[in-house]
This record gives structure tokens, C-alpha cells and sequence, in this order.
């Protein structure tokens, strides 16, 4: 790719065209994963959906890997690519809320930390993830787990419709009503149909809620498991709660001589009547004896937020997913024999819960097909210093090992590392030929290719 050639796309871009030799360069490569230490040869950051088919029809045209970034927050770091061109979308992250509809349309570059916002401005909200930074098009085509799960659906539910571009460099509208088979395959298949420049997201009523986490001591771990596995059957589903392992950080509810202690977690989120919080929660403090509360009142939005402080960009990440119908006794006594060893504060394991509305949705609705799932476990390796990735990665493996025997086969597309490109059949599951089917209608030369890759056949 010559140099003329990249003077060429900045001649059709708006937007920023960064090549190695700006200054702006070195800190725009980076994307959150410290372990993904690519050169792409030009980034783009667009300003308008023009300069978007501009680089992928170059991307194309050169045949050179294309990579889209959203919030970067992709393990196996599908955000950058070595030696090709990167559409980083942070550019556009514009949110427009209709409070009569309850609907937003977002563009494609925002986190779920702006949709949140401008959403509760309105005392609205719809399921985002965990963390505020998290890219809204990245989560949302692959799920979308998070608090709001069990009473909203996954964000990918909750998605009216989307604008692509494609890999002819063509902009088309996906919905129910338009291409509609693109708009299934959205719903789940990641990346690999086109850019999406904005989505459309239904939205619903959501003022405060009560949240936070709860420790509680190692010993008790297996109680709770055995206590969230039978209440999160039938409990409300206002309810949002995931139980995971942390060694606690250096906060202000929690013990100061218990600072640096692993626990076993709670991590609760009340979204219904605020004055029912009392009766709600009251389960979680019987289950077992909290060491430290860190539950209160606040907007929807705070919680999204509350532990971005905790994954700054740069952490070394290694991750590892399953999904399981049933928390059994033998899929407990392992993650009591394993969650313990937690090797560092950034690194954790949780067990979300998707019942509730996910059941209501079939598994052939969309393309997120296993709809039986009760939890979605990841067990997410995050460390700051790179001298320490071997016994890092090695704790997942060894955690994800002793699990997964106890587990289905799939796993969330989103929480799977380079290396579970093997799982891709099993993580969509009957729904597999048909994506593949839809990719080979829309890229059938596999332009998209940086991502969890479905190829076309």
C-alpha cells in the first residue's frame, strides 16, 4: 500500500486518516487489551457514512484486512489489525432519545455509557452490559447481557433496526420490514456482515434502582450458588444479579483490613419500586452473612458505570465463556475448588443470569441461538503487568477446564478469546448454516473477516 495510495483515501475522507507517521498515531493503534500489540498501516476515524464506504472500499479494493472499532473493548483484540486499515468509529457516538416512542438512535462509535445518559435523562434505559465503555454495536451483535437481561431481553432484542455498510460499499437499512434476513443475522452474528453506521433501540421505563455489590466470605461460596441457582428461577425479574469471585478493592464500605481479602461476590440490581428494595434484597442478606454492602439508590446509569475504574485501558485480557442450562452440585463444588484462586483484582469470574424475557425469545428468532441457557459464565483474566501473562493465562485455562465439563459446548460469542474459533458451530449452534448463508449473500468474499468468523461457503 503505497503512500500515494493512502494520500488517495484521505482525499475522500472527511474524517481523520492516521498512518504511522503522525504524532496522533502510537496512542490511536491501542485498543484495550494490552496483550494485542498491532500496526495497522491507516486508521480512519470517520465523520460520516461516506467516509465509511470510502475505507472499506479501499479496504477492499488493496485487499487488506479491515478491522471496525467500536469501544476496543474486544478480547482478542478484532478492533485492530496488523498491517491493514481500522475504521475506528469513536468518532460517532451521537445519541438521539424519543421519549414518546421510547426509542434512541445511536450511531455507530457511541458506549453504552452515552446511550445511558442521554437515556435516563428521560428516566429511560434498555439492557447494556457491565461496563459504561463497552461499545453499544459491539455488545449489541452479539447479545447484549447485562442487568436489565431478565426484564428487557438482550440489547440485541431490544434492537428495532440498523444502518450497514456493506462490503460493496453500499448503505442499506436492516429490519423486520427491510432485509429482513441482515437484520436476524445482525441479532447475534457479530461483526460480519458490514459496518453498522447506527442503531435503533427500543427503550423502556427505568428511573433508580437499587444496586451494588455484596461480599461475603470464601466459605460461604458454595451456598450461594446453591441459594442464586434455585431463587433466580422464579424471582422477580426486576431482579438482575450475577455471582462471581473478587479480591476486594480498596473501597470505602469495605473493611480496611479486608482490603486485598478474596471474597465471594453478589452483585445485585433492583430496577423495580424503589420502596420494594428492602423486601427484594432481603434474600441476598439471608442467603449467608455479608461481610460488606455496597448497595444503595442511584440512576440506572451509575451502576452501568460503577466498575469502569476497576478495567482502565491496557490490562493484559484473556477470557474464556460457557453457557449452562444448570448450575449443578458438581458444577459448584468446581467453581468453589477454582474461583478462590482469583490471581489478581483485576481478574474475576461471574455467572450471569439470562431467564426471564431471554426465554421468551426463540432460538431461531435471532441468530443468538441458545436461548435454553440459564447462565452465561466468563472467566475473564485481566492483569496489568505482561511479565505475569503465563500464570495469568493458565488460571483460565485451568478454571474453564474444571468447568466446562459441566457445561454446554457454547459459549457467549462475545466473552471468547482468538483461540475459541473452534467453538464458532457450537456457540450457533442451529442456527450456524443459515448465518452462513446470510454471509454469503452479503460478503461473499469475506471482507469482515476480523471478528468471531463465519465464512462464507
Amino acid at each position: 500500500m503505497a503512500r500515494a495510495v493512502v494520500g488517495d483515501l484521505r482525499d475522500r475522507v472527511h474524517g481523520e486518516v492516521i498512518e504511522p507517521t503522525d504524532d496522533a498515531y502510537e496512542e490511536a493503534r491501542q485498543v484495550r487489551n494490552g496483550m494485542i500489540q498491532k500496526r495497522p498501516r491507516v486508521i480512519v476515524r470517520p465523520s460520516t457514512v461516506q467516509d465509511i464506504v470510502a475505507a472499506v472500499n479501499y479496504a477492499r479494493d488493496n485487499e487488506v484486512d479491515l478491522a471496525i472499532r467500536g469501544g476496543g473493548h474486544s478480547v482478542p483484540g478484532y478492533g485492530t489489525c496488523e498491517d491493514g486499515v481500522v475504521i475506528d468509529m469513536s468518532t460517532m457516538r451521537n445519541v438521539d432519545v424519543d421519549p414518546q416512542a421510547r426509542t434512541a438512535r445511536v450511531q455507530g462509535g457511541a458506549v453504552w455509557g452515552d446511550l445511558n445518559d442521554a437515556a435516563q435523562q428521560h428516566g429511560l434505559a434498555t439492557t447494556g452490559g457491565i461496563i459504561s465503555t463497552t461499545g453499544v454495536t459491539g455488545l449489541t451483535l452479539g447479545g447484549g447481557i447485562g442487568y436489565l437481561a431478565r426484564a428487557h431481553g438482550l440489547s440485541l432484542d431490544n434492537l428495532l433496526g440498523a444502518d450497514v455498510v456493506l462490503a460493496d460499499g453500499s448503505a442499506v437499512h436492516a429490519s423486520a420490514e427491510e432485509n429482513d434476513d441482515l437484520f436476524w443475522a445482525l441479532r447475534g452474528g457479530g461483526g460480519n456482515f458490514g459496518v453498522v453506521t447506527s442503531l435503533e433501540f427500543q427503550l423502556h421505563p427505568v428511573g433508580n434502582i437499587v444496586a451494588g455489590p455484596i461480599l461475603y466470605e470464601l466459605d460461604d461460596a458454595a451456598a450461594l450458588m446453591r441459594f442464586y441457582r434455585e431463587y433466580i428461577k422464579d424471582a422477580p425479574e426486576q431482579m438482575g444479579a450475577f455471582f462471581g469471585y473478587q479480591i476486594a478493592p480498596p473501597l470505602e464500605f469495605i473493611p480496611e483490613d479486608r482490603h486485598g481479602d478474596t471474597f465471594a461476590l453478589m452483585v445485585v440490581c433492583w430496577a423495580g419500586d424503589v420502596s420494594e428494595a428492602d423486601k427484594q434484597l432481603a434474600p441476598f442478606y439471608d442467603a449467608a452473612e455479608p461481610v460488606a454492602k455496597g448497595v444503595g439508590e442511584m440512576p440506572y446509569a451509575a451502576i452501568n458505570a460503577a466498575f469502569d475504574a476497576l478495567y482502565p485501558t491496557g490490562l493484559q485480557h484473556y477470557w474464556k465463556a460457557h453457557f449452562a442450562t444448570e448450575l449443578t452440585d458438581d458444577a459448584i463444588a468446581a467453581h468453589a475448588a477454582v474461583g478462590p484462586k482469583v490471581p489478581e483484582m483485576t481478574s474475576t469470574m461471574h455467572i450471569y443470569s439470562i431467564n426471564g424475557a431471554c426465554h421468551r425469545v426463540g432460538p431461531t428468532d435471532t441468530a443468538f441461538a441458545h436461548r435454553e441457557a440459564t447462565f452465561a459464565t466468563v472467566i475473564a483474566g485481566m492483569w496489568p503487568n505482561a511479565d505475569d501473562n503465563e500464570k495469568n493465562i493458565q488460571w483460565v485455562r485451568d478454571y474453564y477446564e474444571a468447568t466446562s465439563k459441566h457445561s454446554l459446548p457454547s459459549g457467549y460469542i462475545n466473552f471468547m478469546s482468538e483461540d475459541d474459533h473452534g467453538r464458532l458451530e457450537d456457540n450457533y449452534g442451529q442456527n450456524y448454516a443459515r448465518l452462513v448463508t446470510v454471509k454469503a449473500k452479503y460478503d461473499p468474499d469475506n471482507v469482515f473477516h476480523v471478528n468471531q468468523n463465519i465464512a462464507p461457503k
